[in-house]
């Protein structure tokens, strides 16, 4: 935005420290000579008229040094309060500076003003946490963008070398040739639309609509259920009535991935997964756990990265593209709410979403 040239705020403080000065000097020594002023004259003569008396000189005296006064009162305002300004003013020039290193993109800079807590350092220390959230949703940012480019260029890569295969000999089997070419433009679709979805949830473009969550967990526990015969896993739901505001396909969305995470990650054989909602006094809770190996915390910490799908895990043919926590997380923080994931005793996972309940639900 542009802007016309205008006075500096340490010109403004000086000016008006001086200004302040002058005119407390001023009223100052009008008192003094009203003072004397009234001191200088006597009603003596019997007409009632007024006798100049010699207290008169001291005014006329007077004068001359309360307009040195003046002076001096001026300069010393204009001098002191430059000074004072610009002292008072220098955490505003380092606070200045951070941040047009900030916008020439240098996010790793931080102001560290030292001394007590006062509105400055305070608003030095806001712009340093500020600074920190940058920095790390840019890293963040730049992390996914890379494995993002990462996943989608091996199935592109895998395609050309099956491609190329093809035409150098021609007489290969050209059914089990698309068989394989259908199962890899089939994940880099997935990829595509999980990517986009992230996107949305991030955007948070959507109309909020009374959901019940319960009935959410339920169709998405339904969707999944051959799935879960396929994996020999029994699949449990109960709970009570959920009632939120939100996206109900985002919503959908997110216990789908839960509960496909929690089948897929499971026991070999007669693994268990259990779907609850419930209610809290402010919120609506959706718990998800299964069976499974044993977790460590530090393999739970990364699990909603994105393209994180834990190493210490049982991998399957259904392990996803690496986003389905991630877009949890998303969903999750779009509508405001928490995600929590523990490893259990016993072996598995316990994730936990809680939402903002609908008002008056």
């Amino acid at each position: 935005m542009h802007r016309r040239p205008g006075w500096s705020v340490r010109l403004q403080l000086t000016l008006s420290y001086a200004g302040f000065l002058m005119l407390a000097g001023a009223l100052l020594l009008g008192a003094a000579g009203l003072f004397l002023l009234r001191k200088g004259w006597l009603r003596t003569n019997e007409e009632g008229a007024w006798q100049q008396s010699p207290g008169t000189e001291i005014v006329r005296g007077f004068a001359p040094t309360a307009a040195a006064v003046m002076v001096f009162l001026l300069v010393f305002g204009l001098l002191g309060g430059w000074l004072l300004a610009g002292r008072m003013l220098a955490p505003m020039e380092r606070i200045t500076r951070a941040a047009r290193a900030a916008a020439a993109g240098s996010l790793s800079h931080r102001i560290c003003l030292p001394g007590r807590k006062d509105e400055f350092r305070e608003l030095a220390d806001t712009f340093d946490m500020m600074l920190a959230q940058l920095e790390a949703q840019v890293a963040e940012q730049q992390r996914f963008a890379a494995n993002a480019s990462h996943e989608l260029r091996t199935p592109l890569a895998i395609s050309k070398a099956l491609i190329d295969v093809a035409r150098a000999d021609p007489h290969h089997d050209s059914g089990e040739l698309v068989d394989r070419l259908h199962a890899i433009n089939t994940r880099a679709i997935d990829l595509t639309e999980a990517l986009l979805l992230l996107s949305r949830a991030k955007q948070r473009s959507f109309t909020p609509e009374h959901v019940d969550l319960s009935l959410v967990a339920e169709e998405a526990a339904e969707t999944l259920h051959p799935l879960a015969e396929k994996h020999g896993v029994t699949l449990e739901t109960s709970g009570d009535i959920a009632p939120m505001t939100g996206s109900p396909a985002l919503l959908l969305q997110l216990a789908t991935n839960l509960v496909h995470n929690a089948i897929v990650h499971n026991l070999p054989h007669q693994g268990t997964v259990w779907v609850h909602t419930g209610v809290r006094p402010r919120t609506v809770v959706l718990s998800v756990e299964n069976t499974g190996e044993r977790l460590t915390p530090r393999v739970v910490a990364t699990l909603t990265e994105p393209f994180q799908r834990g190493t210490e895990r049982i991998h399957t043919d259904q392990a996803g593209v690496g986003l389905g926590l991630a877009i949890v997380k998303t969903i999750t923080e779009a509508h405001d709410g928490t995600l929590t994931l523990a490893p259990r005793p016993d072996g598995g996972l316990r994730i936990t979403v809680e939402l903002p309940a609908a008002p008056g639900g």
